[in-house]
């Protein structure tokens, strides 16, 4: 089973009586479908619906566990606090944590709390993550990025900024991270809007170069012309946080897609369920 440390992430503990209760008024993932021993994405929303701040949440013996970005867990806290009011809650950050990740697990590891299944990817990828332990750790985080890369899961910072982006955007109804069914959360009726209405335009598309490709936040044009941006990149792989549908107005047209001077193949990531969009001619 390969196995990377992964830096540059913190987690932080939300217990107390009524933490479930709070969180869930709060952020995009619904609870009340979060399993023992599962982890999925979410995020919490400005009102104008972009996404503040995003995490892993899994549950613990005491509460919820946040897994999120090292540079932003501070300013997390605070605005969780912010909202607290008289909630009987507590938010603490882990300063030591140790996060692994492992995938093609043959060996049948048992899910204890410090050992969660990532629900981003598909079941047969048998995709953990792991707070704390051996890590026996035996890959880098280009070959964990690999794996990102090869099923779409995007991931700030290298894939999109924050305040910068939609959930849809992003891909997050696609992976489990945001729930159009469990009621009110912070900026839900903007998210909400852009479901109902088919209005996402920018999507996560999953990159194959023809030779290696550029640095992450370059550019990614047809005929002159900005499309989006490069996130993550592995050799000649990578994600792309573009506009659909101009993408399938170059692919339509034959116009090719260029990132720098290499040229460029986008597709869906496979497990993923949104379309390019339609044109006239095709409806």
């Amino acid at each position: 089973m390969p196995s990377a440390n992964l830096s540059g992430r913190v987690i932080l503990d939300v217990t107390g009586e009524d933490a479930e209760k709070f969180l869930q008024n709060l952020i995009t993932t619904d609870l009340d479908t979060l399993d023992e021993g599962d982890l999925k994405p979410g995020a919490l929303l400005s009102p104008q619906g972009k996404i503040l701040f995003e995490f892993l949440v899994s549950r613990t013996a005491k509460g919820l566990r946040l897994d999120t970005l090292q540079t932003s867990v501070d300013d997390l806290m605070k605005r969780l606090t912010l909202y607290k009011l008289r909630a009987k809650v507590q938010i603490a950050v882990q300063p030591e944590s140790l996060i692994w990740v492992s995938w093609q697990d043959e060996s049948g590891v048992s899910e204890t709390d410090s050992t969660v299944t990532d629900r981003r990817f598909p079941d047969a990828l048998k995709v953990k993550r792991h707070y704390g332990g051996d890590t026996g750790v035996d890959a880098g985080e280009a070959e964990w990025m690999a794996v990102r890369i090869a099923h779409g899961v995007a991931e700030a910072p290298f894939d999109y900024a924050l305040g910068d982006a939609f959930p849809h955007d992003v891909n997050l109804d696609q992976t489990g991270g945001v729930s159009f069914k469990k009621g009110c959360f912070i900026g839900q009726e903007v998210v909400s809007r852009m479901q109902h209405r088919g209005t996402a335009r920018r999507r996560i598309l999953v990159v194959t170069g023809n030779k290696n490709l550029p640095d992450t936040g370059t550019a990614i044009t047809a005929q002159d012309r900005e499309i989006g941006m490069l996130g993550s990149v592995v050799g000649s792989a990578g994600l792309a946080h573009v506009r659909i549908d101009r993408v399938k107005d170059a692919t339509d047209a034959g116009t090719p897609i260029l990132s720098g001077d290499t040229v460029l193949e986008l597709a869906i990531p496979p497990e993923h369920r949104f379309t390019f969009p339609v044109t006239t001619q095709e409806a």
